[in-house]
């Protein structure tokens, strides 16, 4: 699990090493691969090369990171979503929750490198961004092996990534953590909240001992038992 700093906020993006590759499951705002790379770093990733970036879902602070991250690195790594939200992260439909006059303000606040790097990705794309689709259920061979959970709600795509061997859930936004403690999606930035809270009965199925919230990092303890009511709209 990376802490990347945005500003005020911290994300976090997770890597899975293995001897020879590297993963990243979800890749910041715009312009922050250089952050992303160096944190990855530092974990241990060394001259290994990036095999796989995983998307959990659409919204622009975790699909943002892309193309940097992609142009730093080569450009050889294979790129999943959901087809849910494939079409906004190829370019071909609007982002779900950014409006085109709230996207051109915050692009034109961003360093000119940036702003082009992106317009050229999702605005004037020559090519899909996503290279294979997953759905529920799939079997990933990445750090071990990942099971895709599908948990629309937040977006109509949005995936959780259960990693077996460490019983660890990448929960996306579909949970988030306050204070260490397991919460629901943040109900201003999920338009479908019913969806999403019973998107969160389906973890139950996984025998799942620790969570990492993008929002709000790693979450330990009784976890499986936490996702179960919140998933019924109990939130204590």
């Amino acid at each position: 699990m990376l802490e990347l700093k945005l500003g005020t906020m911290t994300v976090h993006p997770t890597i899975l090493i293995e001897e020879d590759s590297w993963t990243l499951v979800d890749t910041g705002m715009p312009g922050s691969a250089p952050a992303i790379l160096e944190l990855a770093q530092q974990a241990g990733v060394g001259d290994r090369p990036l095999k796989a970036i995983l998307l959990t879902h659409q919204d622009l602070d975790h699909i943002g990171g892309l193309p940097g991250v992609l142009e730093a690195t080569g450009g050889s790594a294979t790129v999943y979503a959901h087809p849910g939200d494939a079409g906004a992260i190829n370019g071909t439909e609007p982002f779900l929750k950014m409006t085109p006059e709230r996207l051109s303000g915050f692009l034109q606040q961003a360093p000119e490198d940036i702003r082009t790097q992106f317009e050229r990705t999702y605005l004037h794309p020559v090519r899909p961004n996503v290279d294979r689709l997953y759905a529920d259920g799939d079997s990933l061979p990445f750090g071990g092996g990942l099971t895709v959970i599908h948990t629309p709600g937040h977006t109509p795509g949005h995936v959780c990534l259960y990693h077996p061997a460490t019983k660890t859930l990448i929960a996306g936004d579909a949970s988030v953590a306050r204070d260490g403690e397991l919460a629901g999606p943040n109900p201003p930035v999920t338009p479908d909240m019913d969806t999403a809270l019973a998107s969160l009965g389906k973890l139950d199925a996984f025998d799942i001992q620790s969570v990492i919230c993008y929002h709000g990092g790693w979450v330990q303890g009784d976890a499986r038992s936490r996702l179960a009511a919140l998933s019924q709209g109990n939130p204590s």
